[in-house]
């Protein structure tokens, strides 16, 4: 089983909307309203999330990105994470 990684971005809904979301995220001003990091035991679980997804928000203003590549480097400062998302979406 592959476990899929993705990026959630949600735009054009109210403060209460985004607090029934059922994932830890955060909060944005701008274009889109709340950006999170999202995971799935596999592909079935985040088309569920996104039907989940369209009753809570009440419609399609948001944005489910498969993730393809994720990895995490650690230094002594800190830590960071670099994503990269399939280049069909337009955000690499």
């Amino acid at each position: 089983m592959i476990k899929t990684e993705a990026i959630l971005l949600v735009w054009g809904v109210r403060d209460e909307v985004l607090e029934r979301l059922p994932v830890r995220g955060e909060w944005l001003y701008g274009e889109y309203d709340f950006i999170a990091r999202v995971e799935f035991s596999d592909r079935a679980e985040m088309e569920a999330f996104e039907k989940l997804l369209v009753k809570i928000i009440g419609g399609h203003t948001y944005k489910l990105l498969p993730v393809m590549i994720s990895a995490v480097k650690r230094n002594e400062k800190g830590s960071f994470s670099i994503v990269e998302v399939p280049g069909e979406f337009g955000l690499v």
